[in-house]
């Protein structure tokens, strides 16, 4: 009868370590409704990261721009 114990004991141990662990999560990019985004544009001349962040859709070395330089 001991070994039944020692079996449910091994049994449920290696059942808690086969447990699949929990992946990080990727990093997405936040999603906004079409009136937030238009609530948050940011002017000319203001800090961005990227083209959809400003007003006018143009970001240049991190600041939004109203037109491309022309080469």
């Amino acid at each position: 009868m001991h070994w039944w114990k020692v079996m449910a004991a091994l049994l449920l141990c290696s059942l808690l370590l086969s447990q699949p662990q929990p992946q990080p999560r990727s990093a997405r990019q936040r999603r906004m409704t079409p009136f937030w985004r238009g609530v948050s544009l940011r002017p000319i001349g203001a800090s961005c990261r990227d083209n959809s962040e400003c007003l006018t859709m143009l970001c240049r070395k991190n600041r939004c721009l109203l037109s491309t330089a022309s080469a």
